[in-house]
Order: structure tokens, then C-alpha cells, then sequence
């Protein structure tokens, strides 16, 4: 495939031009026909080669050949937006610092579970790799987070439980549910970014509440609700992103009432729940399920690569809910995905693999928190757990013009109002300090702080 390929880069083989034959090339290389074959079959379903049956095997035109992959990646000219972040740091390459992104490094995760897990689902029935799931999703899984669930305190049976193909999913059938084109819905501001894409993907009208530490101001969060009327409110009550700030019981409670007087849906992201060192109030518990949603995922402690998530509610809901993902995606969470991840949450070295994980990511905070300290970085709070710090700028320099900065040296950061419904976090960047371990990160940082400051 190579000697092909190389052949093909030299101009040596043409677009339309013919392969040498099986033979020729088995007899010139001095491997087996069946290995030419092969290389050829391969070529072909990469789209370099197209196959004439009976003539042999033909270059592809220049229309249809792969882009290089040298021509794919950063985007030093997009608009500085929601999806900004995102794109910079899914499209990058290995070689790409990425602080600004929302992951585990890959040798923070437990690969060995995972590997296991995988090898297992090798030795399942032919049902499983092959055939769609059930509308609910795979009932040992359900069973399991159901088990997960009480020991918080959360009773949900397993029919109150969907799994679907993403934590982001899970948000966009409550969206696709409960929303119409116009509603107004509540966030934090600061808030995740894709909650805001999402939304206006959903034609919402989104309101921003002022985020503190103990969590939104309630204050302001009951006036917003008595003036905006909103169907929902979408939030992280642990570990909030990106301020990494957890919900203290008496906001919670507040919270509560306002939504229960003005019959407002509260969707709680609860994503970052096993990274807290202890559980902090959760809305969802405190409420029951009744008015209030729980989605989730395992992206952040198991793989991001095995999309699985789900949603906690109602039974009412989770019915209308089954009957969306029948109609949008034909089906739940594959149950090849559902059986690693619940063949990997089985077992006793997930719970290890959590505290040594909360452990690391501890040591990391201080360690992350003092180098930035010392380039007069600051971080706005110091986290129970996860793997965030919100931190202010020093001379509220712009965290935009920052991060493109760092885009030109390879290094994607994530400017604070892209998370910020207001505007109102230009002098704010988040950083993931699980992704900070390179020293390369704090030069660049030191580098561009260096720089002169545009007029603005």
C-alpha cells in the first residue's frame, strides 16, 4: 500500500492510470498474490484506487482522492464563538497543546479496563454486535446506575432511565421535548458553551443568571424567571463548568422552590458527579425526579471515544423520550457501546481507578494553580474537584486575543466568553489541568502575556 501510495504522491502513477497486475507486482515485491489483493482491496476503500471488474485496478481521479491530512486541522480564522473551542480542539493533531479542551489525556483514563471490557465483547452473542438495541437501552446498565443512583440517595427504577448515544444527545432529546421555537430557558453566566449552541440550534431564547460561587444568583434568578418565564433551566450543580464552583443545600433549595412556583423544568448536567471528592447537594435528589431532569455520560472518567449517556426522569418523560430517539436515531445507546461501558463500571478497579484519579487531579490543581500564579494568572476560586480553573487575566488583557495567540504555537485554549452569555468574560480563560502536565503550555502563556497589548 505505501510502495502505491508513494508511487502515486511521485506523479509516477496518474489519476486513470492502470495498477500493475496481481502478479506483477506479487513477483516484483516477492509476496504472496493474495497480499497484493488485499493492499489493493484496502487502497480501494480508501477511495486512492477504484477497481474495473475484469480490468484490474485503476488511480482515482484527483476529485476523489482523500485530502491530506496535512491540509486538516486548526482554523486560525474562526470567529471566536461557542463552537470555537470545540473545533480547535477535536480537529487537532497530536502534536497540539489543549488545555482549552474538556477531556482526560488518554493516559489518565483506564485504557486496561477498557481493553478488557473490549476483549469481552468479543466473546458476546452475535446479537450484540449486530443487531439494534432496545428503545430503553441495555437493561444491565440501567440496573447498574439504578444501584448508583440510590447509594446518592436518588431513587430511579430502571424504566426511569434512557441511555442514549451522548451526555450531549441525552440534552438534545430533553431539548427536542420540551422546547418549541421562542421558549426562553435559563443557563448560568458563565456556562458551558455547548449548552449555548445547543439551545439556539432549538431557536430558544436563551437567558443568562449571574454565576457566584455557591452558585447562581438566586436574587437574580428569581427575577429572570418571573420576567423571562422560562421552560427550562440547564445547569452543573457539581464541579459547574467552567468555574469547576459546586451548588451549596441553601441555593439548592431556593432554586427548587422558584422553579416548582413557576413550573420550570430543571435539567441538571451531572457529568462531573464522580470526580467530587464528596457528593455536594444535587437538585436532582433533593427534588425527586419530579421537575427535575438528570442527564450524564462516562466521558470524563472512562472514554470519550465510547458514546454512551442517559437520561434520568419521569417515567411520563422517559416514554415520550424513548418514542424521539425511536424516531430521530432509531434506537438507544448501541448495546456494543453499553456493554464495554458497563462491562468496564463492573469492575472493582473502576472504583480505584476514580480515587487515584481525584487524587492526581488534586495535585494537579494546586500544581497548575501556583504556575499560573506565578504569571500573574489567578484562579477565581479553588475547586473541590474535577479538573477546571477559572481564572482572570492580568490587566483584564483579552482572553480572545490571548488564545489566538497560542493558537499560532500550537496550544488551544478556551477564552472565557465563549462561556459567557453576557460578554461579560473577556478577561477570563478556563484551563483543564489534567492537560497542562507540558511545560511547552506556560511558555507560550508567558510569551503572549508578554506581548504588547492591542488598542481596543
Amino acid at each position: 500500500m505505501e510502495a502505491i501510495r508513494a508511487r502515486i504522491a511521485s506523479r509516477a502513477l496518474r489519476a486513470g492510470d492502470r495498477l500493475p497486475s496481481v502478479r506483477r507486482l506479487a513477483e516484483a515485491m516477492a509476496i504472496s498474490p493474495s497480499t497484493v489483493v488485499e493492499a489493493y482491496e484496502r487502497l480501494a476503500a480508501e477511495g486512492m484506487v477504484r477497481a474495473r471488474p475484469g480490468s484490474g485496478f485503476f488511480v482515482a481521479s484527483a476529485a476523489a482522492m482523500p485530502v491530506p491530512l496535512t491540509e486538516l486541522g486548526l482554523k486560525l480564522d474562526r470567529a471566536v464563538d461557542p463552537f470555537w473551542v470545540s473545533r480547535q480542539s477535536l480537529d487537532a493533531g497530536k502534536e497540539v497543546l489543549k488545555p482549552g479542551c474538556g477531556w482526560m489525556p488518554a493516559d489518565w483514563m483506564p485504557d486496561a479496563a477498557i481493553r478488557r471490557a473490549v476483549r469481552q465483547l468479543g466473546k458476546a452473542d452475535n446479537g450484540t454486535l449486530t443487531d439494534y438495541g432496545t428503545t430503553l437501552g441495555l437493561p444491565a446498565l440501567r440496573q447498574l446506575l439504578t444501584r448508583r443512583f440510590a447509594a446518592e440517595g436518588l431513587d430511579a427504577a430502571p424504566d426511569s432511565i434512557i441511555l442514549t448515544g451522548s451526555g450531549s444527545q441525552s440534552l438534545d432529546l430533553v431539548c427536542r421535548l420540551l422546547l418549541r421555537p421562542g421558549d426562553a430557558v435559563l443557563v448560568d453566566d458563565p456556562c458551558y458553551f455547548n449548552f449555548q449552541a445547543l439551545l439556539r440550534a432549538h431557536g430558544a431564547n436563551v437567558v443568562g443568571v449571574p454565576y457566584r460561587t455557591d452558585g447562581p444568583d438566586v436574587e437574580c434568578f428569581a427575577e429572570r424567571v418571573g420576567q423571562h418565564r422560562p421552560r427550562l433551566y440547564l445547569t452543573n450543580s457539581a464541579l459547574h463548568n467552567p468555574t469547576g464552583a459546586s451548588l451549596k443545600a441553601q441555593t439548592a433549595h431556593r432554586l427548587l422552590n422558584i422553579a416548582s412556583v413557576h413550573d420550570m423544568v430543571v435539567v441538571e448536567d451531572d457529568i462531573f458527579a464522580d470526580l467530587e471528592p464528596e457528593p455536594s447537594p444535587r437538585l436532582a435528589i433533593l427534588d425527586g425526579l419530579r421537575q427535575v431532569i438528570r442527564v450524564g455520560s462516562f466521558s470524563k472518567t472512562l472514554s470519550a471515544s465510547i458514546r454512551c449517556g442517559y437520561v434520568a426522569a419521569r417515567p411520563d418523560w422517559i416514554e415520550a423520550l424513548v418514542d424521539l430517539q425511536v424516531a430521530t436515531s432509531f434506537g438507544s445507546c448501541s448495546p456494543a457501546a453499553a456493554a464495554v461501558v458497563h462491562a468496564a463500571l463492573s469492575e472493582g478497579g473502576y472504583r480505584r481507578h476514580l480515587a487515584d484519579l481525584r487524587r492526581r487531579l488534586s495535585r494537579a490543581r494546586h500544581e497548575v494553580a501556583e504556575k499560573l500564579e506565578g504569571i500573574s494568572i489567578r484562579p477565581w476560586l479553588s475547586p473541590r474537584g474535577g479538573f477546571y480553573l477559572w481564572c482572570a487575566l492580568p490587566e483584564e488583557r483579552d482572553a480572545a486575543e490571548l488564545a489566538r495567540a497560542a493558537l499560532r504555537e500550537n496550544v488551544v485554549l478556551a477564552p472565557g466568553n465563549v462561556f459567557s452569555i453576557s460578554q461579560s468574560a473577556q478577561s477570563f480563560m478556563r484551563f483543564n489541568v489534567a492537560q497542562m502536565q507540558d511545560p511547552r503550555v506556560f511558555d507560550v502563556l508567558s510569551d503572549a502575556l508578554a506581548a504588547p497589548i492591542r488598542e481596543r
